[in-house]
């Protein structure tokens, strides 16, 4: 359904809620090894190889893989790739910024997140693309804090893009915020609506329902957001060649507050330090 369209948001049930959770946990805990373990010389199948391993031992099924014929437990997008990179045999090296996008389902439910690091460590990193990585997540955060019960959906793309707009400002650049591919609803299937933009929309949108759950994921470059896709039919780069982060959080929303899915913490940390309701249901 289109993004301006009337699209449902479905209200999850507490019990499954905590069912989603055992999903996004598991996703959570693979990011977290796989940014522990990414090293230059390694090939991005090698990580893709490393995520399956933990998923599986972990009792979840990869849901990337055979999506839509998707080859990748995870997607790897370097440098100026957006999103979608397929594993292969591209060799890392030290001072790529490599965004990974993970997911996978537990018992017929589903998590999906993505984090974006330097190879070779925050020392090996262009200032510009820390930046990069830094306000884009950042700017997550901020549309997370703005998920509410009973509010308008689309003031979480109203969050991201005044936090990108403030740190762009602070920085002396203006980022481009890729508008084509956005967060969406997610649950016993990865992809359903609502469709969550990480941008300002008019019209008030869907409202937020008690046990609401979305993925956000604010995709954003260094130069401008236009971009196409490769001949693999899969991997979106920047048209200017740009580099690009991407941030992403399963989050459910229920009238007690936020509890970030794909977080090993549940995003207790960064929501208090936000002032934002942190709330897990179990």
């Amino acid at each position: 359904m289109g993004l301006f369209g009337r699209e449902r948001i479905e209200a999850k049930t507490p019990e499954q809620v905590v069912l989603m959770r055992a999903a996004g946990l598991l996703v959570g805990q693979t990011l977290r090894l796989l940014g522990d373990s990414v090293r230059p010389g390694m090939t991005t199948k090698d990580l893709d190889t490393l995520a399956e391993t933990h998923i599986r031992d972990g009792g979840g099924i990869p849901n990337f893989l055979g999506y839509q014929g998707f080859t990748g437990t995870i997607c790897t997008s370097v440098n100026d790739e957006v999103v979608h990179g397929i594993p292969g045999a591209r060799v890392l090296e030290e001072g790529d910024l490599l965004s990974i996008d993970c997911g996978c389902s537990v018992a017929g439910w589903h998590g999906d997140a993505a984090i974006s690091l330097v190879v070779g460590g925050r020392g090996a990193g262009r200032p510009e693309d820390l930046e990069l990585i830094d306000d884009t997540e950042a700017s997550m955060w901020a549309g997370i804090a703005a998920l509410t019960v009973g509010k308008s959906l689309y003031a979480v793309g109203a969050a991201v893009e005044d936090s990108l707009t403030a740190a762009g400002e602070r920085r002396g650049r203006e980022y481009g915020i890729v508008e084509d591919y956005v967060g969406h609803g997610i649950g016993t299937s990865m992809h359903m609506d609502p469709q969550v933009p990480n941008y300002r929309v008019s019209g008030r949108g869907p409202t937020v329902v008690d046990a609401t759950t979305v993925a956000i994921e604010p995709m954003v470059t260094l130069g401008d957001e236009a971009n196409h896709v490769l001949e693999d039919d899969w991997t979106i780069v920047t048209d200017d060649g740009s580099r690009a982060a991407h941030w992403e959080n399963t989050v459910a929303a229920t009238s007690r507050g936020l509890w970030v899915l794909t977080e090993v913490d549940g995003g207790e940390a960064r929501l208090r330090d936000l002032g934002a309701p942190w709330a897990p249901l179990a």
